[in-house]
C-alpha cells in the first residue's frame, strides 16, 4: 500500500472519530442542561438516558463505517497476485476462478514457481492453494508475437487451460478431458542431454498456437508453424525445457485433480513483473 493510501485511511478514520466523539459530548451537554419536566413526572431519568444511549450507537456505528471505508482504500490492488503487472491482471478474464500463476526468476532464465491460485467469484481475491518449483524454456521467455519455432523460450501472457492427457491413466477427480495414449512419450533428449522419460506422463495443453477441445497431441497450429506449438504444462525432466512448463511428477498429478473446467482455469505466465 502506498504512503499517501496509508495516510489518506489515518486520516478518514480520525475525521470519524472526532465526529463520534463531538456527538457525545453534545448529548452529554443536553443531559446535564436543565430542563423543564412536568412536577410529579416518573422516569424523567430514564428518558433524559435515551439519547445517550442512541448517541453511543450512532458513535459506534460511526467509527465502524471509517473502518470499513479505511479497509476498502486499502484495498490491495494486485489482487492477492504478486509479481504480475496491471496489464496482465487486467488479461485474466473476469469469470476465471482458478488460475496457475508461473513467475519466472528472470527473463532469460529458466528457473520459475508455479502457484495455483483459486477465488470464489468475479471481484474477489486471489487466494494461494498450492505452489511447486517450475522451469520453463531454456532461453527464458518471449512475447508470444516475437516467439519462434525453436527458440527454446516459453511465450509469456494468459492463455486457457481446457484439454489433458498422458501416457499414465487419468488420475482419480481429474475433471477435464483426458487423452490416454501411448503416443506420450517424447523422443531425444533434454537441452542439456538429459533423459526425457516419463516427461509426458501427464500433460495439460496450454492453449497457444492450438486447437482447443482436442487431444494435446493434435498437430494444428492455427497461427502458423513459424511460432512453434506443443506448448505443454508436463512433468519435469530435471532440465529447461524447449518451451513448456516442468513440474514435479506429484505436482502435475494434483493439478489434473484440481483444475475444473467450470471454473474457467487459464495460465498467466512470464518472467517476474511481466
Amino acid at each position: 500500500m502506498s504512503q499517501h493510501v496509508r495516510a489518506r485511511s489515518r486520516t478518514s478514520k480520525r475525521v470519524a472519530v472526532a465526529a463520534a466523539l463531538g456527538l457525545l459530548a453534545a448529548t452529554a451537554a443536553w443531559v446535564n442542561a436543565p430542563h423543564d419536566k412536568p412536577d410529579g413526572a416518573r422516569g424523567s431519568r430514564a428518558l433524559d438516558d435515551r439519547p445517550t444511549a442512541a448517541a453511543a450507537s450512532a458513535a459506534a456505528a460511526s467509527v465502524a463505517a471509517a473502518d470499513r471505508a479505511a479497509a476498502r482504500t486499502a484495498r490491495d490492488p494486485s489482487q492477492g497476485l504478486t509479481g504480475v503487472s496491471d496489464e496482465t491482471l487486467a488479461r485474466i478474464p473476469g469469470n476465471a476462478r482458478q488460475l496457475v500463476l508461473v513467475t519466472g526468476k528472470a527473463e532469460d532464465s529458466s528457473e520459475s514457481t508455479l502457484t495455483l491460485y483459486s477465488r470464489p467469484g468475479p471481484g474477489s481475491d486471489w487466494a494461494p492453494d498450492a505452489s511447486w518449483p517450475a522451469r520453463n524454456g531454456a532461453h527464458g521467455w518471449s512475447p508470444p508475437a516475437e516467439r519462434t519455432q525453436g527458440d527454446l523460450t516459453t511465450p509469456m501472457g494468459v492463455f486457457s487451460l481446457t484439454d489433458a492427457g498422458g501416457l499414465l491413466p487419468k488420475p482419480p477427480g481429474t475433471k477435464f478431458p483426458y487423452d490416454r495414449s501411448r503416443l506420450f512419450v517424447p523422443s531425444g533428449q533434454g537441452v542439456n542431454g538429459e533423459s526425457l522419460a516419463g516427461a509426458f506422463d501427464y500433460v495439460v495443453a496450454i492453449d497457444f498456437n492450438r486447437e482447443r477441445g482436442v487431444s494435446p497431441l493434435d498437430p494444428r497450429q492455427p497461427d502458423g508453424e513459424d511460432k512453434g506449438g506443443n506448448i505443454w504444462l508436463h512433468v519435469d525432466h530435471d532440465g529447461p525445457s524447449q518451451g513448456c512448463v516442468g513440474i514435479p511428477k506429484e505436482a502435475m498429478k494434483a493439478l489434473l485433480q484440481s483444475l475444473d473446467p467450470a471454473a474457467h482455469p487459464v495460465i498467466a505466465m512470464g518472467p517476474a513483473g511481466f
